[in-house]
């Protein structure tokens, strides 16, 4: 009973939190840390004990999921080059520096300190993906951070038992198994995705109600998850492979209904899970601090120098590698904005912490690793996230809002020009009777003047004013609806149908 209070408590708080954080404009996830760190400080609240399976099986693989299916595959291609290097060799750069900054002022051994680094050396896509949403990054800046928050896990999985190997069993490391362990963790995690995505894909080309549709979306990244690590691969790249072809093969699958009724519910459950994990992490810290507090260990220095480690190995890795990128182009002088923004947009996250539950509970400082894994967490989502959206202001890297603007009335300009020109073949073989497509046409045209006047119109008083009118016009005919439901002239069925349909038409006017 007390675990379902504390869930409720938390989506309360975060529903109360991300008021807050839309009408401050600042990211969701760091203001769900910061009050979840200030209300585990209160006094008589209990101390919250998170179990590996809730955060790997029950709140990870819909994360990471909805983090992938936002990834072009389009986008993806043109960045697979610096994701590739990013995702293996920052990984691998990061655990080593962070063991061997740990053996140099903490007690703890090399193999403990390689077990930190390695849980901490990705960056944790839901984090990340969360951060960005709210920023208008450039679409291939957008997929190089996003692509390599969602591919660097498998390395980071990969370091992470080699070192829980070495430290906990006292094996010695065998290339040759580490080999193999990379071949099984990462392109076997890579077929079971495509296998479930394949399957999942045939099932939903076949499925036409959207209730059903929306449940087997839901139940995707449990099945990729699940199927991965029954033998023994890696989980989290099945899920992000399954929904990175899932979500190109989406416009395909799902129609009109289905997309509405998918997006509905997704947008619900990613909410919940974000709010409930991040306000967990938060929540966790105080007690973790009051115990390691006790035993007088210097943990805020650790994981100070923990963090300063890991942005100083990322920035060292990408300014380099972005220099020699923009030489190859032809650029005369590289420029600081595009490394500045991708160097601080490596949160971590999720990801990490569902890592550092799974830490064996003989592995030696084992509660010490698991204070400094969310003291890191927590610094980089309140200190990145705060500062993210200035730095990419500052940089200027970001798209405008005239540009997404203008980039969307081009995409509604060409849909309209489309249309017509449809229109004319089915009069020419007179495939349809006149009258309707004459009908039609005039509806167009006047689609494509209302286009034609966003453009030409700097002020959008035409836009604006077109809006109002077809909004007040809907109130009209909502009250007539209500009215013909309370004198018993329609029943609940058709006013539900058709209270839909004007819904549906008010939120396309809010989204122009």
């Amino acid at each position: 009973m007390r675990s379902v209070e504390t869930v409720l408590a938390l989506v309360a708080m975060a529903t109360v939190v991300a008021t807050f954080a839309k009408r401050l404009r600042v990211p969701a996830p760091s203001l769900l840390v910061v009050a979840g760190v200030v209300v585990g400080l209160l006094p008589g609240v209990p101390a919250v004990q998170v179990t590996p399976e809730i955060v790997s099986l029950v709140v990870l693989p819909p994360l990471l999921f909805a983090a992938g299916e936002e990834l072009p595959w389009r986008d993806l291609r043109t960045v697979w080059r610096p994701v590739s290097i990013l995702s293996v060799g920052l990984v691998l750069a990061s655990a080593v520096a962070v063991g061997l900054v740990v053996v140099a002022i903490t007690p703890m051994s090399l193999g403990v300190g390689l077990v930190l680094g390695a849980v901490l050396a990705s960056t944790d896509p839901v984090a990340v993906t969360a951060l960005g949403r709210r920023l208008s990054l450039p679409p291939r800046l957008q997929a190089l951070v996003q692509a390599e928050s969602l591919f660097n896990d498998a390395t980071s999985l990969l370091v992470f038992r080699v070192a829980v190997s070495i430290t906990v069993v006292g094996g010695a490391v065998s290339w040759g198994r580490t080999a193999l362990d990379v071949v099984v963790l990462a392109v076997g995690g890579a077929l079971a995705g495509a296998v479930v995505a394949v399957g999942v894909a045939v099932v939903r080309r076949r499925t036409e109600d959207p209730v059903l549709e929306s449940v087997i979306s839901l139940l995707t990244p449990y099945a990729a998850f699940v199927l991965a690590e029954s033998v023994h691969t890696s989980g989290v790249t099945a899920v992000v492979v399954a929904s990175v072809v899932l979500g190109t093969l989406a416009p395909r699958l799902t129609g009109a209904q289905g997309r509405l009724q998918q997006g509905a519910v997704y947008e619900t459950v990613i909410f919940l899970l974000e709010s409930v994990v991040f306000a967990l992490i938060g929540l966790q810290l105080p007690a973790l601090i009051r115990e390691q507090t006790a035993t007088g260990v210097m943990w805020p220095l650790y994981a100070l120098a923990v963090t300063v480690t890991l942005l100083l190995v990322r920035v060292l890795w990408v300014f380099p590698l972005s220099a020699l990128q923009q030489r190859r182009s032809g650029a005369s002088r590289p420029s600081w904005q595009v490394p500045a923004v991708v160097s601080w947009a490596g949160a971590r996250g999720v990801v990490p912490l569902a890592a550092a539950l799974t830490i064996p509970a003989t592995l030696p400082y084992r509660e010490l690793v698991l204070l400094l894994t969310i003291a890191v967490i927590v610094i980089t989502l309140v200190v990145q996230g705060f500062t993210l959206a200035p730095l990419v202001r500052r940089a200027g890297v970001a798209l405008t809002p005239a540009d997404v603007r203008t980039e969307e009335i081009m995409a509604r300009r060409s849909l309209a020009q489309a249309g017509l020109g449809h229109l004319d073949d089915l009069a020419d073989l007179e495939a349809a009777p006149t009258v309707v497509v004459e009908g039609l046409r005039r509806s167009w045209l006047a689609r494509l003047h209302r286009i034609e006047t966003d453009i030409e119109s700097t002020e959008d008083s035409m836009s604006a004013t077109y809006r109002t009118v077809r909004r007040s016009l809907l109130a009209v005919e909502r009250d007539e609806l209500h009215r013909l439901f309370g004198v018993g002239r329609i029943s609940d069925a058709t006013r539900r149908r058709i209270q839909r349909t004007l819904d549906l038409e008010d939120a396309g006017l809010e989204e122009r």
